[in-house]
């Protein structure tokens, strides 16, 4: 038996985790329930706002022409199988063109569902289902895409410890939704921008001098307790870097053999450092990079490389 629960009420609630429903049979473990935190709506709407006025520009001229005021039901239909990602901001679209509208979810935000299942039930004025459809399932097709393919990839190293985390290569104006969307399929967030964490790469290296000074001269002026990381390509780029302390150290398209050997001498030296692994990594490597014992292993793919689940709405007669 499905429970079904608004959800306007509480997207309303700045910063709100997004609550889980009572129903717990066939909850996926995957599930981010209680760690998949959507922007605050005072953020949120802001975006929301903007992508409804670009699809409606100075009217939507088909429905303000066909329908008459008045409230009707509409539910949402999966189209293929997939891992639902965005009716939460789904709801908020209906809501921000009519307060009244009610959108009922009967599905988790994180739960597999197949071809032909009904994922949600909306009730409200008939224009604001109509011109909102397009926006709102847009935004959730996206996410339930990108949560879908993360969910392939964490499926591939559940029973380690290592944690599969995404990259800054996200869509412009999406990021903090896309990243919700990976949370969602069962991945860690990196770091949302360039704010929240030192990261020095090659061409920062090359612009400081080395290794050392880039190190020195971040560590010199960076507030508590932000983190280093340093991103190297061979054995002496790493020696290096233990040599003048980060505390987490990036393995670049390293070869297999090679990062297990790496991540010994890192073990050796200190077991505080974190190890993250990226480059090259696919569905079919993702394990063999897992096993040499990294802690993160970065991929891009699930946002850049995930295609849109199809989903549909239909007008109840």
């Amino acid at each position: 038996m499905q429970t079904r629960r608004s959800i306007i009420s509480y997207l309303s609630v700045d910063g709100q985790k997004i609550e889980g429903q009572s129903r717990l049979i066939g909850r996926s473990k995957y599930m981010k329930i209680s760690t998949a935190v959507l922007p605050p709506a005072l953020l949120l709407d802001r975006f929301l706002q903007d992508w409804l006025l670009e699809d409606i520009g100075r009217g939507d001229r088909t429905t303000q022409a066909l329908i008459s005021p008045g409230t009707r039901q509409a539910v949402w239909i999966a189209k293929e199988a997939g891992v639902i990602a965005g009716l939460p901001i789904a709801a908020r679209v209906f809501y921000l063109l009519n307060s009244s509208t009610v959108f009922t979810p009967l599905v988790e935000e994180g739960e597999a569902v197949e071809k032909g299942q009904t994922i949600a039930e909306i009730q409200g004025a008939y224009d604001a289902l109509l011109t909102g459809e397009r926006v709102a399932l847009n935004l959730a097709m996206r996410l339930s895409g990108i949560a879908t393919m993360t969910r392939e990839y964490v499926k591939q190293i559940e029973d380690l410890t290592t944690q599969l985390v995404d990259t800054r290569k996200t869509t412009p104006g999406l990021r903090l939704l896309e990243k919700y969307a990976t949370q969602v399929g069962g991945a860690t967030n990196h770091r949302m921008g360039l704010d929240d964490a030192v990261m020095i790469k090659d061409n920062h290296i090359v612009a400081a001098g080395g290794i050392g000074n880039a190190i020195a001269q971040v560590r010199a002026q960076i507030p508590y307790p932000l983190k280093i990381e340093v991103e190297t390509e061979n054995l002496d780029m790493v020696k290096e870097t233990l040599e003048h302390g980060a505390d987490i150290i990036m393995l670049d398209n390293m070869s297999i053999e090679m990062m297990r050997q790496v991540v010994r001498i890192i073990r050796q030296h200190s077991i505080e450092i974190e190890i993250e692994a990226s480059g090259n990594v696919t569905l079919q490597t993702l394990r063999a990079i897992a096993e040499t014992g990294v802690d993160f292993i970065s991929s891009s793919a699930p946002i850049t490389r995930s295609t849109w689940l199809d989903l549909s709405m239909r007008i109840k007669v």
